[in-house]
Formats: structure tokens, C-alpha cells, sequence
């Protein structure tokens, strides 16, 4: 039989904002138990005492906050690299374009700080570049599919200790902050020590100060 206190971790799961208010600690336990009580009962089929979701609310979000890093294992660098006027591009995977994309290599000028970034999928080739090297890679990607463009991006890189490679969650930290902020996320790249963000122009001061002040909570 289905419990109250199943049906609230159900519910706070498939509303991010909601877990991610409560994580917060900034929930008032009984004017979501009164959002909730309704749908809870026409699930169960029976009346709902409003104390019972409300204990059932305050044990998950308990749960959660053990579950969530406050003090992470591993230290952010204080320093945040933000690269403008990026473009992304989503290009089926086919022999022919996997053997076009190392031309690609050829025309980024590395030495000036252009970006590069190719990420395979297992039917998909994304690839982030500078964006005054988009009508050259149309040209060489010629006959291909071209899924999808996005101009007008930016990437925002934060240098991790080796501790983050293996912390579990790592990655999510971050996420969460912009996620909450309503910033929405293009790609995630990461390597070893290094969480590059892909994101909107129009978000770019935002997200920039929210990973400033990420920086100050964790190193302090």
C-alpha cells in the first residue's frame, strides 16, 4: 500500500524547484502540506490529516539536506573564465562528418583564445566554437545534417582541485545554482579540474556573479 510519506517524496522529486527550496531551508512545511494535501488524498482515496504531510515533508527534506553538500570536499579556484561570442552546433553522427571534424582543428586559432570544444554522442556531434568560424565549419560540414544552431553564447569555466573528479554530486552544485536562478543550461563540459558552463549571452552577468558568490560560500 502506498504511504503518505511516499507519495510526498514523489511529488518534491518531480518538482525541482520545490527540492531545491527545501535543500534551502526556506519552506514553510505547513503551506506546502496544504498544496499537497489534496492531490495526496484523491491518490490515497481517503482523507489526509495536514499534520501527517507535514511530518512527512519535514523527515524527506531532512533527507535531502544530509544527502546535499554544504561544504564541498573540493576547492574552487577563485577564478572564473568567461568566453563570449560562442556558437553551438548539433551535427548527426556519421562516418563522413566524424572524418570532416578534424579539419575543424585547423581553423581555430588557439594561440588567440578561441574555443573548440567537440562532444560525441552516440548519434550526435555537438561542437562549441567561436562564432566567427560558423560559416566555415557549414562549409566544411557540407552534406551533413545540421540538427540545430545556437548563437550568441557564452561559456563560463570554473578551475576545480583534483578532489572534484571523484566527489559525488560535483557537478550538481553548480547546476543547481543556475537552475534555480531559471538560467537555463546548454552544455556541461567537463574535465578533470575544469566545469565549463555553456550559456545564453542574456545570462551571462548573472550567471557569472552567482558562481562568484558560489566561490565565497565554499572557500570560506
Amino acid at each position: 500500500m502506498v504511504t503518505v510519506s511516499q507519495i510526498v517524496k514523489r511529488m518534491i522529486d518531480s518538482r525541482p524547484m520545490i527540492q531545491e527550496a527545501l535543500i534551502e531551508g526556506i519552506v514553510s512545511f505547513g503551506n506546502l502540506a496544504e498544496k499537497l494535501k489534496k492531490e495526496i488524498e484523491f491518490e490515497l482515496g481517503e482523507p489526509v490529516q495536514k499534520s501527517a504531510v507535514m511530518m512527512a515533508i519535514r523527515r524527506y527534506a531532512e533527507h535531502l539536506e544530509k544527502k546535499t553538500f554544504r561544504k564541498i570536499p573540493f576547492k574552487p579556484y577563485p577564478e572564473i573564465v568567461m568566453k563570449t561570442n560562442l556558437c553551438d552546433i548539433c551535427i548527426v553522427k556519421t562516418p563522413s562528418a566524424l572524418e570532416k571534424i578534424r579539419k575543424i582543428h585547423k581553423i581555430v586559432n588557439y594561440e588567440r583564445g578561441d574555443t573548440l570544444n567537440i562532444i560525441q554522442g552516440n548519434y550526435e556531434i555537438t561542437v562549441v566554437i567561436s562564432q566567427k568560424y560558423l560559416s566555415e565549419l557549414k562549409e566544411i560540414m557540407e552534406n551533413e545534417k545540421i540538427l540545430n544552431i545556437e548563437k550568441n553564447l557564452v561559456s563560463l569555466t570554473l578551475s576545480l582541485t583534483e578532489e572534484f573528479f571523484y566527489t559525488p554530486g560535483g557537478i550538481s552544485i553548480a547546476t543547481r545554482k543556475l537552475s534555480w536562478e531559471n538560467i537555463n543550461i546548454f552544455e556541461i563540459i567537463s574535465t578533470m579540474t575544469e566545469l565549463i558552463y555553456i550559456i545564453g549571452e542574456k545570462d551571462a552577468v548573472r550567471a557569472y556573479s552567482i558562481f562568484s558568490q558560489m566561490i565565497r560560500e565554499y572557500s570560506e
